[in-house]
């Protein structure tokens, strides 16, 4: 579990931008210190869970230390190796939901901070899910994954424009799939 955060993982905790987070750091509202010979701030986990408590800022990211992904597939095989996979990773908590409907309401309620998303799913495509989670301010840090097992680049252009972050083909390997959700996040490789 991390003691120390830089200024680009409170921003992410906290769900605000960076600037704000050095802005807070500067003016003396948010505590920490600076990385002797540098201008790198950093903020001790018990200061930022402080500043969380006491500007309302819910603390389940940071009390759990795990990025929360929601995994949205039909194909319930698939749905469960990614989930052992990721449980078993240690740095996700995981929820799925094999429909669209379902995927819609759980990305407002749960607000992940990642979601893998087969494009083709049996109420909704993932092109029109990408498109409605990026017209939601609220959502602007959810990084988005399309799976699927087409090929055409003209689709894959489609659901990049639409807001997909990345694109993985199926069938790939799931540690592949977690390394891409760890690039995308800034999650610390394993063994670092």
């Amino acid at each position: 579990m991390k003691t120390v955060f830089t200024t680009g993982e409170a921003a992410k905790i906290c769900k605000v931008s960076q600037q704000t987070i050095i802005r807070c750091f500067d003016s003396g509202q948010l505590k920490g210190f600076r990385v002797p010979g540098s201008r790198f701030r950093r903020i001790p986990r018990d200061i930022l869970f402080r500043f969380m408590k006491e500007n309302g800022i819910p603390t389940d990211a940071l009390e759990s230390g795990r990025r929360k992904a929601l995994v949205v597939d039909d194909d319930v095989e698939l749905v469960e190796l990614i989930r052992d996979a990721l449980e078993a990773d240690g740095r996700f908590e995981v929820r799925v939901a094999n429909n669209g409907f379902d995927a819609g309401m759980m990305v407002k309620e749960y607000r992940p901070d990642i979601i893998v998303l087969d494009v083709m799913l049996p109420d909704i495509n993932g092109k029109e899910v990408c498109q409605r989670v990026r017209n939601d301010p609220a959502l602007d840090d959810v990084r988005i994954i399309c799976i699927s097992g087409m090929v055409e680049a003209d689709k894959i252009e489609d659901l990049r424009k639409s807001g997909a972050n990345e694109f993985l083909q199926k069938p790939f390997e799931v540690e592949t799939l977690v390394d891409r959700m760890c690039r995308l996040l800034d999650v610390e490789p394993v063994g670092s």
